[in-house]
């Protein structure tokens, strides 16, 4: 079943957070756009890519109003202790939460039970918890922060645009569609 639509289950989490544990729920995603992102472990390979091109466009989802969490299965210590071994990871400065539970990989369906590890999932929540758009890649597959900046925009504007869509490539300015009778067999 899909999560499309579904508000986001509730949930405590802790995350290694600009030199410091936090905790986080489920509420920290109400009131602004979140992205969170999955990812198999720490200390691997394709995932400190992703990390880091989240981070070095961060300043960017933050002009839009979304905060970005990452999620491993790994703990809230390990991500410290990575962070401050790893060039790349040392850079990060968005909260990274620890999922040694696996309650959220389980809410976000992400959970590779067999072993423990996360999908490389990504979600975009709205502001009121709910989850917009979903993207899972196989382990071997990386993702682009700057695919993921256009899918927020047309959620924003979606969101901020009542009856109207956004087509195929949209980008921000570029024409949308409003739906209608007329529009049937017209595209």
């Amino acid at each position: 079943m899909s999560l499309i639509g579904k508000e986001v289950k509730p949930f405590k989490a802790q995350a290694f957070h600009n030199g410091e544990f936090i905790e986080v729920t489920e509420q920290d995603f109400k009131g602004k756009w979140s992205v969170v992102c999955f990812y198999p472990a720490d200390f691997t390979f394709v995932c400190p890519t992703e990390l880091e091109d989240l981070q070095d466009n961060y300043e960017t989802f933050k002009s839009l109003g979304v905060e970005v969490y990452s999620v491993s299965t790994d703990t809230h210590y390990t991500h410290k202790a990575w962070h401050d071994s790893s060039e790349t990871i040392k850079k990060i400065t968005f909260p990274m939460i620890g999922d040694p539970s696996h309650i959220l990989a389980r809410n976000f369906d992400v959970l590779i039970e067999e072993e423990g590890i996360a999908d490389r999932g990504t979600f975009i929540i709205d502001p009121d918890g709910v989850i917009q758009a979903i993207e899972i890649n196989a382990g071997g597959i990386g993702r682009d922060a700057k695919t993921l900046i256009r899918k927020i925009k047309a959620a924003q504007y979606v969101r901020n645009n009542p009856g109207e869509v956004c087509p195929a490539k949209w980008e921000e300015g570029a024409k949308t569609l409003k739906p209608s009778l007329d529009l049937v067999g017209k595209i």
